[in-house]
C-alpha cells in the first residue's frame, strides 16, 4: 500500500480511501482544496494503481494496514477518515478496529449488509468480460462517452491520464476478490459502537437499494450518524466526479460540533 500526502503535517490529518478499481487520485481534487487547512493522506490500496502487483486481500486486511500506517506516522489518530464504496467500508472497519482513530468519518455509497447473490453475478460478469471492459481502448471509449453524455461528470485531463494508466492494469483477480469480500461477505462489526466519531453517510438517490439499506442499518446501529441522500445522483458521484459538491457538503461537517450540517 502506498500513501500520497498533501499539506502541512502539523495540520489536522484526514485520510480518504478510494473505491474498488480506482486509485488514490479519486480524491486528488478534494485533497488539493482541503490541504490549505488539513494534512490529507490518500492511500493506494493493494491490487490497484501503482500497487497493482500486490494482492488485494480483504476489507479487514486493508483496514489493518492503514491502521498500522496511522500508528506509525500520525501518532495513532486522525482528525477524519473517509472513503467511497469499498473505501467507505474500510473506513467503517477502521472505526471497529480502533474506537479512537478519528473524530469524524465520511462514508459514501458503501455496503455493510452482505449481498452474496450480487457478488456472484458481479464475479461472473467481470471474469467473463473484465479484460474487454477495462482494456485501454474501452477505457478511452468510456471517457469519451462521459464527455459527450455527462459533461458535468467528466474528468479533467490530469485524471483522465491516471484513469487510462491505472484501470487497464488492475488485475481481474483484484476485482473478483473485492466482489467476494466487499459485496459478498462484509458485515458491520458490533465493536463499532465503542467509537465516538461523528459520521456523515452519503448515498445517491439512484443507488442500489442494498446501499440505501446499508446506510439506514448503519444509522440504526450507530446513531451518531447523519444520512445524506444526494438527489439525482448514482453511486459515488460526489466523491468520484463532483469534488466541489463533495467539499461543499463535507467542509461544514468537518467544522461542525453538534451533529448537524
Amino acid at each position: 500500500m502506498k500513501f500520497h500526502e498533501f499539506g502541512d503535517k502539523k495540520s489536522p490529518h484526514i485520510l480518504l480511501i478510494h473505491g474498488g478499481g480506482s486509485s488514490w487520485w479519486n480524491y486528488l481534487r478534494q485533497a488539493r482544496i482541503l490541504s490549505h487547512k488539513y494534512y490529507v493522506i490518500l492511500p493506494t490500496l493493494n491490487g490497484h494503481g501503482e500497487e497493482y502487483q500486490k494482492d488485494y486481500i480483504s476489507t479487514e486486511d486493508s483496514a489493518q494496514e492503514i491502521l498500522n500506517y496511522v500508528r506509525q506516522n500520525c501518532g495513532g489518530k486522525l482528525f477524519a477518515v473517509g472513503g467511497v464504496s469499498l473505501g467507505g467500508q474500510i473506513a467503517m472497519e477502521l472505526l471497529s478496529l480502533d474506537s479512537d482513530i478519528a473524530e469524524k468519518t465520511i462514508i459514501d455509497g458503501s455496503l455493510c449488509i452482505p449481498q452474496p447473490r450480487l457478488a456472484k453475478i458481479s464475479i461472473f460478469l467481470v471474469s467473463l468480460f473484465g479484460k474487454l471492459m477495462f482494456n485501454k481502448f474501452s477505457c478511452k471509449l468510456q471517457l469519451g462517452m462521459m464527455n459527450k453524455i455527462y459533461p458535468k461528470l467528466a474528468y479533467p485531463e490530469e485524471l483522465k491520464a491516471y484513469y487510462l494508466e491505472d484501470l487497464p492494469r488492475t488485475p481481474i483477480k483484484t476485482l473478483v476478490t473485492i466482489y467476494k469480500t466487499y459485496i459478498g461477505y462484509y458485515k458491520l462489526k458490533s465493536s463499532i459502537s465503542k467509537s465516538k466519531a461523528k459520521v456523515l453517510y452519503i448515498y445517491g438517490e439512484k443507488e442500489l437499494n442494498c446501499v440505501k439499506a446499508s446506510a439506514k442499518l448503519f444509522q440504526q446501529l450507530y446513531p451518531n450518524t447523519i444520512l445524506y441522500e444526494a438527489k439525482g445522483y448514482n453511486h459515488g458521484y460526489l466523491s468520484a466526479y463532483l469534488p466541489q459538491e463533495w467539499i461543499d457538503l463535507v467542509e461544514p461537517f468537518l467544522k461542525s460540533d453538534p451533529l448537524e450540517i
